[in-house]
């Protein structure tokens, strides 16, 4: 099962939920992650998933016009803008699904500490894994 997970920036929550289903369903999802920008790998996503065992430092940030051939089953969008700004053309036969999640350096903005900065990016994290683990089932219910 091809799954697109799509973002604003493709910087942090998709990049997220790319690194989790590679590790936890790379048997059942051939995943990928993409933005309908490119902002850059989030440094601070790259650490909270490393303390949860999961390496997303290799993965880099991608516009969705590199993964425009790839023929997906699902496309997951992880955010607001992502969901209403998915480009048409992309979906062809793939189907749409938005589950939203929090946005970790929004959040963090405010932050008086490197770790509160980060609870808010272990908290999305933890999230997205949960939603993770129960795919494909979950993908009827986003």
């Amino acid at each position: 099962m091809k799954i697109l997970f799509l973002c604003t920036g493709n910087s942090c929550r998709s990049q997220m939920a790319e690194g989790w289903a590679r590790q936890l369903k790379d048997d059942v999802i051939e995943a990928y992650s993409a933005g309908i920008e490119t902002h850059g790998l989030n440094p601070r996503a790259v650490k909270v998933m490393a303390e949860a065992g999961v390496d997303i430092s290799g993965q880099r940030s991608k516009n969705v016009d590199e993964v425009k051939d790839v023929p997906f089953d699902y496309i997951v969008t992880v955010c607001g803008h992502a969901n209403e700004s998915c480009p048409m053309w992309l979906s062809g036969k793939a189907k749409v699904v938005h589950v939203g999640f929090d946005d970790p350096p929004a959040l963090s903005n405010n932050a008086k500490s490197e770790d509160e900065a980060l609870g808010h990016y272990r908290r999305v994290r933890d999230e997205i894994r949960d939603f993770i683990r129960e795919m494909p089932a979950s993908l009827s219910r986003g």
